[in-house]
C-alpha cells in the first residue's frame, strides 16, 4: 500500500517536498501514516518537541530570501532605513536638548545662587542674624550677602546699560563660581574703598576698556542740587574680566565690592540679600520651602528654578514637542511597513493558501508575517539606535567639521547662550524611543498579517 506525502509547513517553504525525507529533515518530526493513495511512498510530519516554532522559522525565511518581485524588497529597504533615521535623530536631538539643559544649568549656577533670600524693597536689615538661621539647615552649605542696582558705565563715548552687584569675594567664591572663569585680573582685587570693577567679556568689548581703565558709573540714586535732581556718578577702575560663555551675564553684569555698592546705593549696614549654595542643587525647591517657614525674618526666598524658570520651562517644552515630531517620523516609516507586508501577501498568497491545506491555523499564518515585520523594524530600530549613540557621543566633533565645510557658525552666543553644541546621553531616553520604535513596527504588522491570515485556499489555488 502507498501513502499520500504530506510534509510539513516548513518543509514546504524551505525545501522541495521530495528533499524533506522520513530521517534526513533532522527537526525532530516523526512519520505517520495516512490515507492511501497511488503514487510515491512518503510520509505526513508532526511536530515532536521542535527546538523553534515554524512560525519564527517561514517567517524568517520569508524576511531574508530574493523575492521575484524586486519593488518589495526596495520598500522594505526602505522602510527600514526611514525607521533608523528617525530612531538616530530623536537620540541626537534629544541628547543636544538635555546637554543644551544641564550646560545652561551649569552656567546659570555658576554665577547666580542655589537660592536667594532678599529683603523687601530689596533690603534686608540684619542679613548676619539671617546667614546664621539659613545655615543652622542641613543642606544649606555656605551664604554670602549681595547688593544688586542698576546703573549705566560709560567710557569715552561709549555707553551700556548693566547690572551692579555688590559681592564680597572671599564670601562669593563659596556660593557661586565667577572665580574659575576670570579672564584677567583676579575677583579678590575687588578691596572695600577702592571702587574697584569687574565686568564681563563682552561687556568690556563693547565699551573699549581694559584692566585698569576707569568707567564711570551712573545710578539712578540722585541727589538734590540747586539744579534740581542729578545722577550719582562715581568712577571705578576695571582690575578683572569674566567669561561665562552666556551672552546674558557677558554683557549685562558688573561686581563691584559689597561695602563699595552700600555707600553708592546708600543702604547703610543693610544689603539686598544673601545668596545660599546648597549640597545637591535639585533640593533647591524643599529647601526653599524649609527656609519660608523656619526664618524669622521679614524676606522673600527663592529658588534658582523661579529666577530662571523661562530658560528651563522652554527647554522642556522644545525637548517635548520635539520627541513628538521626530515620533511621528518614526511612525512614518514604521507604517511603511503596511504597504511591504501587503505587497507581500499578495505575492505570497498561493504559498499561504499551500500552507493552509497543510494544516496550518489563521493564527500561525498571522504569526509569519509579524515575525517577518517585526524583523524589519527590529533591525531599523537596532541601526538608529548604534547609530545614534554613536552620533550623540561625537557631536562635538561632528558639529566643528560641519562648520568648517559650510563655512558658518550654527550656534550664535547671542541667540543661544551658548556657542559649543552640547550633548548629554541620557539611556533612560535611549531605551524608550528604541521601546516606541519597536511598537509602532508591530502595530504595523497587524493589518497584512490579518489578511494574510484571512486568506481562502480554495480562492487563491482556484487558477494556480
Amino acid at each position: 500500500m502507498y501513502l499520500l506525502c504530506r510534509p510539513h509547513p516548513y518543509c514546504l517553504a524551505g525545501k522541495a517536498a521530495d528533499q524533506c525525507q522520513s530521517g534526513l529533515h533532522g527537526h525532530g518530526y516523526k512519520a505517520m501514516p495516512t490515507q492511501p493513495a497511488c503514487g510515491k511512498l512518503a510520509a505526513l510530519h508532526l511536530p515532536v518537541n521542535p527546538v523553534l516554532p515554524y512560525e519564527l522559522l517561514v517567517g524568517l525565511r520569508y524576511t531574508r530570501a530574493k523575492r521575484r518581485n524586486h519593488f518589495i524588497s526596495f520598500i522594505s529597504l526602505a522602510s527600514m532605513i526611514g525607521i533608523a533615521l528617525g530612531v538616530m535623530a530623536l537620540i541626537v536631538v534629544l541628547s543636544v536638548m538635555n546637554g543644551f539643559q544641564k550646560d545652561i544649568r551649569a552656567r546659570i549656577l555658576g554665577v547666580a545662587s542655589h537660592i536667594q533670600i532678599s529683603g523687601a524693597n530689596e533690603r534686608l536689615a540684619n542679613w548676619q542674624d539671617v546667614a546664621a538661621q539659613a545655615m543652622k539647615f542641613p543642606d544649606v552649605r555656605a551664604s554670602a550677602p549681595f547688593v544688586n542696582g542698576q546703573g549705566l558705565l560709560t567710557f569715552d563715548s561709549a555707553v551700556k546699560g548693566v547690572l551692579i552687584r555688590g559681592i564680597d569675594p572671599q564670601q562669593e567664591q563659596n556660593v557661586a563660581d565667577i572665580h574659575k572663569h576670570m579672564m584677567g585680573g583676579r575677583l579678590s582685587e575687588l578691596r572695600a574703598g577702592e571702587f574697584g570693577i569687574v565686568l564681563g567679556a563682552v561687556l568690556a568689548r563693547e565699551l573699549g576698556v581694559g584692566l585698569g581703565d576707569k568707567v564711570t558709573l551712573i545710578t539712578p540714586q540722585g541727589q538734590v542740587t540747586p539744579a534740581g535732581m542729578m545722577p550719582r556718578l562715581k568712577q571705578f577702575r576695571v582690575v578683572g574680566v569674566f567669561r561665562i560663555d552666556m551672552h546674558e551675564y557677558d554683557s549685562g553684569l558688573a561686581l563691584i565690592q559689597v561695602n563699595d555698592a552700600q555707600r553708592l546705593f546708600r543702604l547703610g549696614d543693610d544689603v539686598s540679600g544673601l545668596r545660599l549654595r546648597l549640597s545637591d542643587v535639585m533640593l533647591a525647591p524643599k529647601v526653599k520651602h524649609d527656609l519660608i517657614y523656619g526664618l524669622r525674618a521679614d524676606a522673600f526666598v527663592s529658588d534658582w528654578t523661579q529666577q530662571h524658570a523661562n530658560y528651563f520651562r522652554a527647554v522642556q517644552i522644545e525637548k517635548r514637542m520635539m520627541f513628538i515630531i521626530l515620533t511621528l517620523i518614526i511612525a512614518v516609516a514604521a507604517f511603511n511597513l503596511v504597504s511591504t507586508l501587503v505587497m507581500t501577501v499578495t505575492d505570497k498568497t498561493a504559498d499561504i493558501a499551500i500552507l493552509r491545506t497543510l494544516g496550518a491555523s489563521p493564527g500561525s499564518i498571522l504569526k509569519i508575517f509579524v515575525v517577518q515585520g517585526a524583523l524589519i523594524g527590529f533591525i531599523g530600530t537596532a541601526l538608529g539606535v548604534i547609530s545614534g549613540v554613536v552620533v550623540a557621543l561625537n557631536i562635538d566633533v561632528i558639529v566643528p567639521a560641519i562648520e568648517r565645510v559650510i563655512g558658518t557658525q550654527i550656534l550664535s552666543g547671542e541667540v543661544y547662550m551658548l556657542t559649543e553644541l552640547p550633548s548629554d546621553l541620557q539611556w533612560a531616553d535611549v531605551s524608550s524611543i528604541g521601546l516606541v520604535s519597536l511598537v509602532l513596527s508591530l502595530l504595523a504588522t497587524l493589518y497584512p498579517s490579518w489578511r494574510a491570515a484571512k486568506v481562502n485556499p480554495a480562492e487563491a489555488l482556484r487558477y494556480e
